[in-house]
């Protein structure tokens, strides 16, 4: 709700535990409650600029009245939500299928259409085999300077710049391809070239009833 122009596509999972009549009336009451919740919160955000405009001193509150009418003008698409049952491959290629049929809608996302310096594929190519190559640990951590230097030692890659490198990271780490947490300060310079290993440790540290579990330890 707060970037502007989101497209959101609800996905409603465990087919496998409704009735087919159940599927279809459930579809149609998130549909509806979601309807009503970017009603409600127009409703709101209008009635709050309207509440500071209407204030008696209004030019001390510019700074909330700006941030409401940002939020004011992110507009939201809502597609129809897709059913699916995650326990049947099928169900999830037709998810896969649902997503890449409207990603590459132009009316959608204008600027799906393009096209990127061959670089970025050569960079994406390379990073990919070192991601594969025996030397790299099992984790696939790997320090941003070291990333570099590695890839400059690429015939094709020499003259590849850390402003540049920075630029592509950002571009395969929104793909999903490589994980780069550029904004922490701790982590800006490391780069997770194994996306599964920090789903893994995840798995590991965040767990159901954790507190519990620890407790029970003598």
């Amino acid at each position: 709700m707060r970037v502007p122009n989101s497209v959101v596509l609800p996905v409603g999972t465990h087919v496998d535990c409704c009735q087919e009549q159940e599927v279809a009336e459930k579809r149609r009451d998130i549909m509806a409650r979601i309807a009503v919740m970017l009603a409600e919160r127009k409703s709101n955000l209008t009635h709050f600029i309207h509440n500071l405009e209407c204030s008696e001193e209004p030019k001390f509150y510019v700074d909330q009245w700006e941030r409401l009418k940002e939020m004011e003008s992110c507009s939201l698409t809502i597609l129809n939500l897709i059913a699916v049952n995650c326990m049947d491959h099928r169900d999830i290629k037709k998810l896969e299928a649902t997503i890449l049929e409207h990603v590459r809608n132009e009316e959608l996302f204008p600027e799906v259409i393009r096209v990127l310096p061959p670089v970025y594929r050569q960079v994406e190519a390379a990073i990919v085999d070192l991601a594969q190559s025996e030397e790299m640990a099992g984790h696939g951590m790997m320090d941003l300077q070291y990333l570099l230097s590695k890839l400059s030692q690429r015939k094709h890659l020499a003259s590849l710049g850390r402003e540049l490198l920075q630029d592509i990271l950002r571009y395969l780490h929104r793909i999903g391809l490589v994980v780069w947490y550029e904004e922490i300060k701790h982590l800006e310079n490391t780069v997770f070239l194994q996306p599964t290993f920090l789903i893994t440790m995840f798995k590991l540290l965040v767990r159901y009833r954790l507190v519990q579990q620890l407790e029970s330890i003598s």
